[in-house]
């Protein structure tokens, strides 16, 4: 199989423990770039997050953001898909965010909202790289549109809240970690999955040329959806148990061995 896209993750998958895309890395991918091959970031992150990695990079490139909630091409000048989330959903969502009393974060027309500004919102906006605003009337931020809600807290907190949800919300919300310290919130239309099927049609690429690399329980729609779905060494059985193939760590360029195994090697 000629493989045409290579989707990524960032966190645990293309940036190492530092947040940082190594040379070695960032090499590789600008000489898939120039092979034709389309490479995309797919992220839990907003575009504001995304764009300080393509940054990093140097390369302008189609993405995947809020966990496949908005999907916007290499320009950013054409959203190729957004989902918003449906007022019920977020209603309720806060609703328990407020009796576990975790710091609650939602996006809307990429701006980040939160319940309070403490120690975590504060830490989550360098990440994102977006200042925190308060919010104070929630159904006008619906109303706007709310691609991803998320809560932030200690590791155990978070295992907590998700083991207590099952069951709870309603079956047009998909939550899960994307990093153990975040419990995030979409739509049920919202997917890495689905993301990577609006970008086929975009693209005119099938599924079975794709390649989907990822770390997280976030990303494994992503991976079971791909022609070939791979885990990296640092994620978690479940996520390794559903890839077609493993790769290195973050810590060891396991995207650049993939580009160069699967991608390299088609053209030689």
């Amino acid at each position: 199989m000629k493989y045409k896209l290579l989707a990524v993750d960032v966190d645990g998958t293309l940036v190492n423990n530092n947040r940082e895309v190594t040379e070695k890395t960032k090499e590789y991918i600008k000489m898939a770039i120039e092979k034709g091959i389309v490479f995309t970031i797919s992220s839990g992150r907003p575009i504001q997050g995304v764009k300080l990695i393509t940054e990093q990079i140097g390369v302008d490139i189609p993405v995947i953001t809020y966990n496949g909630a908005m999907v916007i091409t290499a320009d950013g000048k054409n959203i190729i898909y957004s989902c918003n989330m449906k007022e019920e959903d977020v209603l309720e969502i806060e609703k328990y965010g407020k009796e576990f009393n975790t710091t609650i974060a939602i996006w809307s027309e990429n701006k980040l909202y939160t319940n309070r500004i403490d120690e975590k919102a504060l830490k989550y906006s360098q990440v994102s790289g977006t200042k925190p605003q308060r919010y104070s009337n929630l159904k006008e931020l619906v109303k706007k549109g709310i691609n991803k809600m998320l809560w932030f807290d200690d590791i155990e907190r978070i295992n907590s809240f998700e083991r207590e949800l099952h069951g709870k919300l309603g079956p047009s919300v998909n939550f899960h970690t994307s990093q153990p310290i975040y419990l995030e919130f979409v739509d049920r239309n919202a997917s890495k999955a689905i993301a990577l099927e609006k970008l086929g049609q975009y693209y005119n690429i099938k599924r079975e040329e794709m390649i989907a690399v990822g770390d997280g329980f976030n990303d494994l729609s992503m991976i079971e959806y791909a022609g070939l779905g791979v885990a990296m060494e640092n994620a978690p059985d479940e996520v390794k148990k559903a890839a077609d193939f493993l790769t290195l760590s973050n810590e060891e360029d396991g995207v650049a061995f993939v580009i160069e195994k699967f991608i390299f090697n088609q053209f030689t």
